[in-house]
């Protein structure tokens, strides 16, 4: 099962469905799942859609590709979502969202280490755009820092970025359905004995529990990652990493229309700078013409 497309603009469009799908994950979580139990929460969302697609695929890796896919794994899931749990509960939404903002210039940085993609320009200023617009559209005057919630923001947002440059320097010569099979069963590995040795057992769950684990498994983890991952295959990763702004935008759009939040016109001109950010990064990282012709 694999995904195709020749337009760049479906690519793009596609690759796009999983940051704005992400965006619903804060209003989900607070209003469907029970409170205080993130590393459960986030083991449940990797290892049940893992082992899902895992039953679909029937392939696991081999020789080299173990190692690679726990690390993988432990960057995109594990490490990432501990530190993101730890930095949400420790600052307020909008400072824990512009931390984490900062991932596109960490991947631009990382790209050209690793796969050694150009810097250009053009890519670091949209991503600097974009991470102005993420500020404006989510901070508040009374917003405050926490050196750790910070620390745990910058690492989350490095082991993302560094997940997603291996990713696509170690993409293996497996469907993407697969690919995200592996990875989302690693991770959820990895998270179980945290969440056994961190917290406490769930309380009896509710119908809305339910609905909420499987909209976050599903929806929200298998479905979103398998695009993620597959965008990521034939997408520059600063392109890619510049579409996570969409997640705090569609946030943002959710509280308005859901929750009666309002919105200030200093957030409408951070709205306006976060997609002129993400068009701009597909812009500047649009490969040249004989090598689009060629792909």
């Amino acid at each position: 099962m694999e995904l195709k497309t020749k337009s760049p603009l479906a690519v793009i469009a596609l690759t796009a469905l999983a940051p704005a799908i992400w965006g619903s994950t804060y209003i989900v979580t607070t209003g469907l799942l029970p409170r205080g139990y993130p590393l459960t929460v986030a083991m449940l969302r990797a290892l049940p859609a893992g082992l899902l697609l895992l039953a679909i695929v029937q392939q696991l890796p081999s020789g080299r590709w173990w190692p690679r896919v726990f690390v993988l794994g432990g960057l995109n899931f594990t490490f990432f979502w501990a530190m993101l749990f730890v930095s949400a509960y420790r600052l307020p939404g909008g400072v824990a969202a512009t931390v984490g903002a900062i991932q596109p210039l960490i991947v631009i940085g990382l790209a050209r280490l690793v796969i050694g993609t150009p810097m250009r320009r053009a890519v670091v200023l949209a991503a600097a755009g974009g991470l102005f617009g993420v500020a404006l559209l989510v901070l508040t005057p009374k917003a405050a820092l926490d050196p750790l919630g910070v620390a745990a923001g910058l690492a989350g947002a490095a082991s993302m970025a560094a997940g997603t440059v291996l990713s696509r320097h170690w993409h293996p010569p497996v469907s993407s359905l697969t690919f995200t099979a592996w990875q989302l069963t690693a991770g959820g590995i990895m998270l179980v004995p945290l969440a056994f040795m961190l917290e406490p057992a769930l309380p009896s769950l509710t119908l809305e529990n339910y609905l909420g684990f499987v909209h976050l498994g599903l929806i929200g983890g298998a479905l979103t990652y398998l695009v993620w991952f597959w965008g990521l295959a034939r997408l520059e990763p600063s392109a890619v990493a510049s579409l996570g702004f969409l997640s705090p935008l569609v946030a943002t759009l959710l509280g308005w229309t859901l929750l009666g939040q309002n919105l200030s016109p200093l957030q409408m001109l951070g709205f306006v700078a976060v997609l002129v950010s993400v068009w701009s990064a597909q812009w500047a990282s649009r490969p040249p013409p004989a090598m689009s012709a060629a792909v």
